[in-house]
């Protein structure tokens, strides 16, 4: 099994959780979340005066799927945040050691 972690602008969510629905994927969980990576924030202004924004807001997407859907669900991931602008984001792929699903006790691939 998969951890996908994925940090996209926010707008793009709407139209990378249908994509991951077309796909096949159940479940996700969707954080907001701030940070920068090479954009290192921004200027605005805001009654007339100007202040930094350090931190950009962002949208976090956890997905935990099988090791054979994996690459599937990046390239869709990437596919569907993709805007060619600076800031798209990131993704990560983390191995997953084991899944529980609380309410029936299921484990493993069965638990997602």
């Amino acid at each position: 099994m998969k951890y996908i972690i994925a940090i996209i602008k926010p707008f793009k969510l709407e139209e990378i959780r249908e994509a991951l629905a077309a796909i096949g994927v159940q479940g996700i969980t969707v954080t907001e979340v701030k940070g920068h990576g090479r954009q290192k924030g921004h200027t605005e202004f805001y009654r007339g005066a100007e202040y930094a924004v350090s931190f950009i807001p962002k949208v976090k997407i956890e997905v935990a799927v099988e090791q054979s859907m994996a690459d599937r669900v990046v390239e869709t991931i990437q596919a569907a945040g993709q805007t060619g602008q600076i800031g798209d984001g990131k993704i990560f792929v983390l191995p997953l050691e084991s899944a529980v699903r609380v309410r029936t006790g299921e484990t493993g691939s069965a638990a997602l």
